[in-house]
């Protein structure tokens, strides 16, 4: 599990405009229609080809627990990409990303300043410039430990550091022990 990439992909889900569909056989449909056929469909989902055309003619509806939560997560990766896409233009130009978190976070600072890390809960408002980082990075496919990296060190500038207000001396910003991490756009 990626909870930097999920957390991500749930802040632009909630701009969809439409529920995804949710019976079985309407979910295979969809996928069927952007794969083309059946074939890719029944590889990407570890089944048979037979099995997705079954489900495709409404004569399986009810599937196993875990192909349920495979078939489901496949078509919301892939539901209104233009609305996905204009959610993430939007705030890596002018809206920027929320992050709430509550995790230990810590600081590299000079001797003399207290810098153990402490369980805090933030919510800070980042500037578009990170919201783009953020997804540009995901789209690239790095790690999730990469994600949180960009995204501590969007938290030294904006929270700690208060765009160049104060803390100048603070030099890397740590997260470990995340309890919650959730981002909205």
């Amino acid at each position: 599990m990626t909870l930097f990439g999920d957390g991500l992909d749930q802040a632009v889900q909630k701009a969809f405009t439409r529920p995804i569909p949710k019976s079985a056989p309407a979910q295979m449909r969809y996928l069927v229609r952007q794969f083309k056929g059946t074939k890719a469909v029944a590889q990407m989902l570890r089944i048979s080809q037979r099995t997705v055309e079954r489900y495709v003619k409404d004569q399986i509806k009810r599937p196993r627990p875990d192909l349920a939560t495979r078939l489901e997560a496949e078509v919301r990766k892939r539901w209104q990409p233009q609305i996905r896409a204009r959610a993430k233009e939007r705030a890596a130009t002018t809206g920027g990303i929320v992050i709430d978190a509550r995790a230990r976070i810590g600081y590299t600072a000079p001797v003399g300043t207290t810098d153990d890390a402490r369980l805090r809960h933030l919510t800070v408002a980042l500037p578009p410039q990170y919201a783009a980082r953020l997804f540009d990075a995901q789209q690239q496919g790095v790690t999730d430990q990469r994600l949180q990296e960009i995204a501590a060190e969007a938290l030294r500038e904006v929270y700690f550091q208060d765009g160049g207000r104060r803390a100048g001396s603070l030099e890397e910003v740590r997260f470990t022990d995340i309890e919650h991490i959730e981002f909205d756009l």
